[in-house]
């Protein structure tokens, strides 16, 4: 269930996804001093988080659940397609594919 993000400056593409939070670009997303990244609608604020891991040509974001409700289909769903979402609208130039697995990946942390 992570998300796996093709591009030739994984490095460059976080800064510019933090950029996009910081200028209110992406105004549905917010991370913390960890740099994970949490959805904040009231729905879905702080029920989980992505943490991002920089690879080499790809930047791979695990989802973290919390320790007093299980990780559902519904909720790692919306976390994925959400972020993708995110990604394609406001940051489509600094990357060439992005998908989410199906089945827990590393680097999924629950």
């Amino acid at each position: 269930m992570a998300i796996i993000v093709k591009t030739e400056n994984p490095e460059g593409l976080l800064n510019e996804i933090k950029r996009a939070v910081d200028d209110k670009k992406a105004e549905l997303w917010s991370y913390d001093s960890s740099g994970d990244f949490t959805h904040t609608p009231d729905k879905w604020i702080n029920r989980a988080w992505l943490r991002p891991e920089v690879g080499e040509d790809e930047l791979r974001f695990g989802i973290l659940g919390t320790n007093d409700a299980p990780m559902t289909a519904s909720l790692y769903s919306a976390y994925h397609g959400y972020f993708i979402e995110m990604l394609l609208t406001h940051l489509d130039k600094y990357f060439t594919t992005a998908a989410a697995t199906a089945k827990k990946t590393a680097p999924d942390y629950f």
